[in-house]
């Protein structure tokens, strides 16, 4: 058990990291923010590969095409963390003051 748990926190952490390299832009999350972007688009990606393939952990958790499987996911759930606006209602870019002149 705590072995799956290291390899989900390893393997987010490598998810998220693609996902926000080939997405970038201005996403303050930090390195915990990255690791759960990768483990909840792991999950993703693990649904989406079973929806699509019909295949299930029966057949191997960690392959090749698992991975990039949570990298997509990882990216589908930037973009929507993107387009929720982050729930904290702050302001990324410039400020107001700064915008005007």
């Amino acid at each position: 058990m705590v072995t799956f748990v290291v390899v989900m926190i390893l393997l987010g952490l490598v998810a998220g990291a693609v996902a926000r390299l080939v997405l970038p832009g201005p996403d303050p999350i930090g390195i915990l923010g990255t690791i759960v972007v990768g483990v909840i688009g792991s999950f993703v990606g693990g649904f989406l590969g079973y929806v699509l393939f019909n295949k299930d952990i029966g057949e191997g958790a960690l392959q090749p095409s698992g991975i990039v499987g949570s990298i997509i996911g990882a990216i589908i759930v930037l973009l929507i963390w993107r387009n929720v606006g982050h729930g904290s209602g702050r302001s990324h870019g410039r400020s107001r003051r700064y915008a005007r002149r």
